[in-house]
């Protein structure tokens, strides 16, 4: 039963890697933001343009401590509810669901920071606990834009 399980889930998982879209669509064009950059810039608390780890790492214990309103060292259903309703009215790019992964009724600092801490380091390429501009994808006089592609 288990090996039909996991065929079916492989099957269907290579059927969605083998869709194309239309050859008559136009290119998409580059955008102005990259949502993911987004998250961890909020925390470029010297703002030169790059967030090292410590700053990443103060940044959301502060977030955390902020959501943590009954300040018991975790978020309940409640907390966590408004933090989701606040990312969402901030804006749909850079919004990050708080889920409790672990399914133990509590979103604990670890679930909290999950997805800045990931994102820093798929980001932090050379691994020296800074995400510079460079590997943000931003260009240096525009801080808060991506490299755009050249143009031929």
């Amino acid at each position: 039963m288990r090996k039909a399980v996991l065929l079916a889930l492989a099957l269907a998982l290579g059927g969605c890697a083998t869709h194309r879209p239309p050859r008559d669509l136009p290119p998409e064009k580059p955008r102005d933001f990259h949502p993911q950059i987004e998250i961890l810039q909020r925390y470029d608390a010297d703002h030169d343009g790059a967030v090292t780890r410590a700053e990443m790492e103060a940044g959301l214990r502060a977030d955390f401590a902020a959501a943590d309103t009954n300040h018991d060292g975790r978020l309940d259903a409640d907390e966590t509810s408004a933090v989701n309703e606040q990312r969402w009215g901030e804006g749909a790019s850079t919004t990050s669901t708080l889920v409790d992964w672990n399914q133990d009724g509590f979103v604990d600092f670890h679930e909290f920071a999950g997805t800045a801490r990931s994102l820093f380091s798929e980001l932090d390429r050379d691994g020296d606990g800074k995400v510079t501009p460079k590997e943000m994808g931003v260009r240096p006089d525009k801080k808060d834009k991506p490299d755009e592609p050249e143009k031929n």
